[in-house]
């Protein structure tokens, strides 16, 4: 009888456990950048946690190809005007040369002033501002999908909620501070790069690290100064909303895409540093659909896939450029799926060029036809041939495409060209040069082993982490105390000042006690002299 009550007793504790565990949180999910991309990313992360069972609302800009039966969607739609106004914005920054990422970001600053006003609109929306504005609505969690719009941070506050940022890029100047991570310039360049394996940094490679750094810092500082007028705009009609720099103190946690043990750099990354690198790509491909399918089955001498992303139009490229493009392309014995949006306008016919409006991507890169991947090097796209273990030829276009090129040829996956300058020769040589020397592809091969070695997968880190944050109220416990410190305290600049001041004195001191001591001897010298 003892025996069956003990029983009962830990059946319904265990009852009671897992009641309690599987508990739905309702996550609010904050995506209104513009760049579909991002979107894929964050929606990604928001799939994974509607899956678990919890009720996800998703806050967006544009339609996500990513989605869920458990997410409810409210859509602030780009208007007719403002979608080419988005066109005509990444037409011209597509247009200039940015092969200097710190000067491509700070010129771009200007030019994407559209997108933040678009992004802080959305906030304003009525259905949005019923999120908090409707008691009724209550959050666990608030998922901010990162834009360099920390503005969008006080949303949290107004549903009182802890949040954490959803970031498509690796730590770095921009983000480290929300959550204090130290910056280590000294061996962590600020631009998507590191030292060799067994290698420390050069004075030369810490010296122009150092110097992107100050001109990042630039960046930062013009993106500061705009989110805190986008922060006055969205809430500043509540007194009780805190100052810009004490809000944006509450962040409890980023998800970074990226996973530095394989991609690097490595470095020292605080407790509310999460990697979540290749959270957009599926356990399983999905299906294709049968035209690709039966293209690339039938690809007997291989195929390549060229995409340059979601953001980069085939109308934004030169009309001379993507002549010589198909030139190169139109010619060779393998097939070719590219992305291209006016299926009525296409660069021309040819029966190895497959054209589409839309591209399963990650599903396309599974397929094991495929030996080269033709992109702007954007870091989804990186991440993803990286895990399919596909050689690539990069042609970036702007942001941190060309540092993210620049890194996937150290790291010998493939090679980059200049879209802006790109002549059919050198286009020419490096497709043959990546399809016929199979060092690239058993390098990246080799790396999507090392890329998917993990103890956790970045579903079920995103799925804890989450689920962590809920459970201790944003994990304030996790939070570095540099979030709170400035930088004269962050660098112990004071307590150096200090010893300086100290040491000063002591040399003042010993300066004046061997002036006395010289002085007493001379005096008594000219005494014994006098007697």
């Amino acid at each position: 009888m003892v025996h069956n009550s003990c029983r009962f007793l830990l059946v319904a504790i265990a009852i009671t456990a897992f009641v309690g565990d599987s508990r739905a949180a309702n996550i609010l999910g904050l995506f209104p950048s513009l760049s579909p991309s991002h979107l894929i990313i964050q929606m990604s992360a928001a799939k994974v946690l509607a899956e678990k069972g919890h009720n996800v609302t998703v806050v967006t800009v544009l339609k996500p190809v990513v989605t869920h039966k458990n997410i409810t969607l409210i859509l602030v739609p780009l208007t007719k005007e403002e979608a080419q106004q988005m066109s005509d914005t990444i037409g011209a920054m597509s247009k200039s040369d940015n092969s200097n990422m710190i000067l491509s970001l700070i010129r771009m600053s200007g030019q994407m002033d559209f997108m933040f006003t678009k992004m802080a609109e959305a906030l304003r929306d009525d259905r949005v501002r019923d999120l908090y504005l409707n008691r009724d609505n209550k959050f666990d969690l608030v998922l901010s999908g990162y834009f360099m719009n920390d503005f969008q941070l006080g949303f949290a506050r107004k549903v009182n909620a802890p949040v954490i940022v959803v970031a498509t890029i690796p730590p770095n100047q921009l983000l480290n501070p929300l959550i204090g991570n130290p910056l280590e310039v000294a061996y962590v360049p600020a631009i998507n790069d590191s030292a060799e394996k067994g290698k420390a940094m050069t004075f030369r490679q810490r010296l122009t690290g150092y110097t992107k750094s100050l001109f990042f810092g630039i960046f930062t500082f013009l993106t500061d100064r705009r989110n805190r007028n986008l922060y006055k705009d969205v809430f500043g009609d509540d007194p009780t909303m805190p100052e810009y720099s004490e809000m944006i103190k509450n962040t409890s946690m980023i998800f970074f895409a990226s996973h530095a043990a394989s991609e690097g750099p490595i470095r020292p990354n605080v407790p509310a540093a999460i990697e979540i690198g290749g959270i957009q790509i599926k356990d399983t491909p999905d299906p294709l659909p049968q035209n690709m399918a039966d293209f690339l089955g039938n690809a007997t001498d291989g195929a390549i896939l060229l995409s340059l992303g979601s953001n980069v139009q085939g109308s934004h490229l030169k009309p001379e450029t993507v002549v010589k493009m198909f030139n190169v392309l139109s010619k060779l014995k393998q097939r070719v799926i590219w992305k291209w949006e006016d299926l009525e306008k296409t660069p021309g016919k040819s029966d190895n060029i497959l054209y589409s409006k839309w591209l399963p991507q990650d599903d396309i890169l599974a397929h094991p036809n495929i030996k080269l991947f033709i992109n702007h090097a954007g870091k989804g796209g990186i991440t993803e041939a990286q895990y399919h273990g596909k050689a690539m030829l990069s042609l970036p276009v702007f942001g941190d495409q060309p540092g993210n090129a620049d890194g996937m040829v150290k790291k010998g996956f493939g090679l980059t060209l200049s879209l802006l300058k790109l002549e059919e020769k050198p286009f020419r040589e490096a497709i043959l040069e990546i399809l016929s020397n199979s060092e690239y592809s058993q390098k990246v091969a080799s790396f999507s082993s090392l890329y998917r070695d993990r103890p956790m997968t970045a579903r079920e880190s995103v799925v804890y982490w989450s689920e962590y944050v809920i459970r201790y109220h944003g994990a304030a416990h996790l939070q570095s105390p540099l979030v709170y410190m400035n930088c004269i305290a962050a660098n112990n600049i004071d307590v150096y000042l200090l010893f300086a001041v100290i040491l000063a004195l002591i040399i003042l001191l010993l300066k004046a006690l061997v002036k006395f001591i010289i002085r007493k001897l001379f005096l008594k010298s000219k005494k014994e002299k006098r007697h």
